[in-house]
């Protein structure tokens, strides 16, 4: 249209054009510098977007599998527990919902174990190498263009650190940013993306790594107070590698973009410090003990989380009925049941931290979900165990091997970790999803989802 109407124009018409722009030279000029500063400043200050270009997840060799048997023969055979302690982990496994083909490292399989720093060591290398070489090997990425590497272990931080031997193992670059997380429970892979999404605002053109991993080989407790003897019982090894990019190239054949992380700490209350907590028993046997409030805490840590994470992510009707049942309640004091709302009109898929079946239990229930929303969640507990901040990397790939990520889908990941915390990260998938090579689901995929004793 513009064309033509300038085939129109004749000389008398350009010349009263140009006469009528030297006489508003000044607004010409005032308004084109507003539109190039305001340009400018939306192009340096709108958040580069966040591409999940990969991922892998270890899956150990067979010998390290542990069923039900093997396990409490061994713990019977080491001479550590006492008659009382053994039953409890009988009955602990049996409600716990692992199955018979969970991992543990190779030093717990010797009687007695050699639980040695060396022994710790070769469990990290094995899980982390494992995780990294099959995710180099799919995603065909140098190593040597990483800008950033985030490796988060919450039980095992020698010297040098984690990150570091990642680094000498793989030769990566001088100048690299990396970061080494301890201490951080098993919600410690949401805060991990969370630092490599900020490193990449800030470091333009690069990829980032984050390898979220547990190390069991010197955690492992020998006493006999039953609150610590819980995680003997539910976790058990594993690892994940993730390749993320501000490449807008990397677009194309990337898998999901990133959406949202929200973060909430509970850590400024004296109960939700302490029910997740490293110490010795009384014998000077050191564990990780589980308090009896863990599931109230978790729970009130997640209603903090999605009351920051539904404003961004529910429709609007239900964010007007949570507003009504809320200005009710205040206005009236009347006692009306607060309203749930339904998530699943935000997202088509969940991985909640398969941290054992009370976990999630408490939140199919808070969150209303059905049968099929948990189902990642619960047989990858069943098939892999408590794998900490990498479950949710295990999960979702087990809805890949189903088929059932499609274009457009949203999946919201939730972690639970020591401190209190409740994370979450939002992706969205590009495309449609088929597993990676050497998915950890890959040779049995097709035996489930299995029938669970209740």
């Amino acid at each position: 249209m513009i064309s033509v109407e300038a085939s129109r124009l004749n000389i008398d018409d350009l010349r009263q054009l140009w006469v009528h722009l030297q006489y508003n030279l000044v607004s010409v000029v005032i308004c084109s510098a507003i539109l190039v500063f305001g340009l400018t400043v939306y192009i340096m200050t709108r958040p580069t977007p966040v591409y999940l270009v990969d991922y892998a997840c270890y899956r150990p060799p067979d010998e390290l599998k542990a069923p039900y048997e093997k396990f409490m023969r061994h713990s019977r055979l080491q001479g550590d527990f006492d008659e009382n302690s053994l039953e409890f982990q009988r009955k602990i496994l049996e409600r716990s919902g692992l199955g018979e083909e969970t991992y543990v490292p190779e030093a717990m399989h010797f009687i007695p174990p050699r639980p040695s720093m060396a022994a710790a060591r070769e469990e990290a290398e094995q899980v982390m190498y494992g995780a990294l070489d099959n995710l180099f090997s799919n995603t065909n990425v140098n190593p040597k263009d990483i800008g950033v590497l985030v490796v988060n272990c919450s039980l095992f931080n020698p010297t040098p650190s984690l990150s570091a031997m990642i680094i000498n193992k793989y030769k990566l670059r001088g100048n690299i940013r990396s970061f080494n997380l301890g201490g951080m429970g098993c919600s410690a892979g949401v805060i991990a993306i969370d630092l490599a999404k900020d490193m990449l605002q800030v470091n333009r053109n690069t990829y980032a790594v984050v390898v979220s991993t547990e190390n069991i080989t010197q955690n492992w407790y020998f006493g006999n107070k039953k609150s610590m003897l819980i995680p003997n019982c539910l976790f058990r090894v594993g690892g994940a590698a993730i390749l993320l990019s501000n490449k807008s190239r990397d677009r194309r054949r990337a898998k999901y973009k990133l959406v949202h992380v929200v973060r909430t700490h509970k850590g400024a209350d004296d109960k939700a410090f302490r029910c997740v907590y490293q110490e010795q028993d009384d014998d000077g046997k050191t564990g990780v003990s589980l308090s009896k409030d863990l599931m109230a805490i978790a729970g009130g840590a997640l209603k903090t989380n999605i009351t920051t994470l539904g404003p961004v992510v529910l429709p609007i009707s239900e964010q007007l009925l949570f507003f009504a049942t809320l200005v009710t309640k205040k206005l009236f004091n009347a006692k009306v049941k607060p309203y749930i709302p339904d998530f699943k009109l935000a997202f088509d898929h969940f991985c909640i931290h398969a941290g054992g079946r009370a976990v999630i239990d408490e939140l199919e229930k808070n969150l209303q979900l059905l049968p099929v929303h948990v189902e990642a969640s619960r047989m990858t507990l069943h098939r892999f165990g408590n794998t900490s901040s990498s479950s949710i990397w295990y999960e979702l790939a087990y809805i890949e091997s189903k088929g059932r990520m499609r274009r457009g889908n949203r999946v919201w990941q939730i972690a639970f970790g020591s401190g209190f915390k409740c994370n979450s990260a939002v992706w969205e998938a590009i495309r449609h999803v088929k597993p990676s090579r050497n998915s950890p689901w890959e040779d049995c995929i097709d035996r489930y989802p299995v029938k669970l004793l209740s």
